[in-house]
């Protein structure tokens, strides 16, 4: 056994000299070959693909397009007629006659810009956002009557600002309420009749802001906010005896907010015979009325005014009706008229296609603000109403009135392209409005039946006054 050892060993050796001399002799040494890894494949770079730009919430709906088409006219009606009708002031005050105009066209655009976020959002997003929007309304407004701060104009402090920058809180304020009801009544629209749940918070809510506006003073925008939450009232199915209730004290109110002051007084009186004091109280009235008669059937042409050239106060801003009505007669106040009637119609038929309830008092809400406030410009302007100082929708002259409404109407067109279609003989059933809060879609089902926003004229109101920025 040793003897074999010892000769494989002495082999191992005499073979391991040999190979050391082979190579040394020049004979190829053998390679000794190691597997490696496969390489891994180059990552081949390949662009980033853009992310698809966001699309609005929805889709485009009959009501949407309609939406969308008289919100367009109507400020371009605006524009063409803030134009015309300030030029003698602007001309006077500034040495330019774009003065008044260039400043709607900057505000159109900013209030664009606002409807096209507010439209592309859905607006259950915006209920979580209710109560700051309503704390930052009542803020403004509480600054507002702070001594020093506020602004005044015209013997009223009722803006915020400096300079060329002003705004009005209580447009503001309008659109803050109505978010907040409806947000509220929409989450609790199961149980509408409970008042402590329901009509107790609104009112709460509804007493703080209009009494902050009318500290101001304001009655024109007091009324329009009543007229709002009434509108949310009755659209989420408040009973009738309730809402008899609180129309009544509301019109009570109003009544004696109209007598309180003797400038309001007076203001009544002339609404009932203006012709007793022609050059004092009811000299507006009776301007506008010259105006409306010199137009006729067919006005006397754009830019043709008289009454502008310093007979008509405030003829850009609160009495524009009244430009329109001469420049393009009859017939032109007469579409201005069926555009806001079809305003009324198509946002009616928005709230009765909402796939909610919030949708639904979102679209009565905001429905009822521009056909009321249009309602009570328009019926001062001809004198069936008093003379209380509310901006005509999209058209009057002001900042704040025309970029709150744009938002307003971002919102509304939100609702419109989410849309159901109606079905003739199919009746709406208001679901809770949960995801209000929480951002989501409606999801429970259910609720008690509730019949379709019916805007009514608000009472009248005596106060003079000027419109917007």
């Amino acid at each position: 056994m040793g003897g074999e050892r010892t000769l494989s060993t002495r082999e191992s050796r005499r073979n391991r000299h040999s190979g050391r001399g082979r190579a040394r002799s020049g004979a190829a040494p053998r390679r000794r070959t190691r597997l490696l890894a496969p390489k891994p494949p180059k990552a081949t770079t390949r662009p980033r693909k853009r992310p698809a730009p966001r699309r609005p919430v929805g889709r485009r709906t009959p009501e949407s397009v309609t939406l969308l088409g008289l919100i367009i006219t109507l400020n371009l009606v605006g524009l063409v007629m803030v134009m015309s009708a300030s030029s003698v002031i602007s001309l006077e005050a500034y040495d330019t006659s774009w003065y008044y105009f260039k400043r709607q066209a900057i505000w159109a655009g900013i209030g664009a810009v606002f409807m096209l976020i507010t439209q592309r959002v859905d607006y259950h997003r915006w209920a979580r956002f209710a109560g700051v929007g309503l704390w930052a309304s009542i803020g403004l407004l509480v600054a507002v009557l702070v001594p020093g701060v506020g602004v005044n104009v015209n013997g009223a402090t009722r803006w915020l600002g400096y300079g060329p920058v002003v705004i009005q809180p209580s447009e503001v304020a309008k659109l803050g309420l109505l978010l907040f009801c409806a947000a509220l009544l929409g989450r609790r629209i199961t149980k509408v009749h409970r008042a402590d749940l329901t009509l107790r918070p609104v009112l709460v809510v509804s007493v703080i802001v209009i009494g902050l506006v009318m500290a101001q003073p304001n009655l024109g925008t007091s009324i329009v906010l009543a007229t709002i939450v009434l509108s949310l009232l009755f659209v989420a199915g408040m009973s009738m005896r309730p809402l008899g209730l609180l129309g009544g004290v509301a019109v009570l109110l109003a009544v004696v907010g109209a007598l309180a002051a003797p400038y309001r007084r007076a203001r009544v009186l002339a609404f009932l015979h203006p012709e007793a004091d022609p050059q004092g109280t009811g000299y507006q009235t009776i301007q506008a009325w010259m105006a409306m008669a010199e137009g006729g059937v067919s006005g006397v042409g754009v830019g043709a005014s008289r009454a502008k050239w310093g007979f008509l106060p405030f003829a850009h801003t609160d009495f524009i009706f009244a430009i329109i009505a001469e420049e393009f007669g009859f017939l032109g106040a007469a579409v201005v008229l069926l555009l806001f009637v079809s305003l009324a119609v198509v946002g009616i038929r928005t709230a009765f296609a909402a796939p909610d309830a919030f949708g639904m008092l979102l679209a009565a809400g905001i429905t009822a603000w521009f056909v009321v406030q249009a309602f009570v410009n328009i019926g001062a302007v001809v004198g069936v109403l008093p003379i209380t100082g509310v901006p005509l929708p999209f058209v009057s002259s002001g900042g704040s009135s025309l970029v709150t409404s744009m938002t307003a109407c971002g919102l509304l067109l939100s609702v419109a392209r989410q849309a159901r279609p109606l079905r003739r003989g199919a009746t709406r059933t208001a679901t809770p409005a949960t995801s209000g809060v929480d951002g989501a879609r409606a999801s429970t089902t259910g609720g008690r039946r509730v019949d379709g926003p019916s805007p009514s004229p608000s009472p009248s109101s005596t106060e003079p006054e000027p419109a917007g920025v």
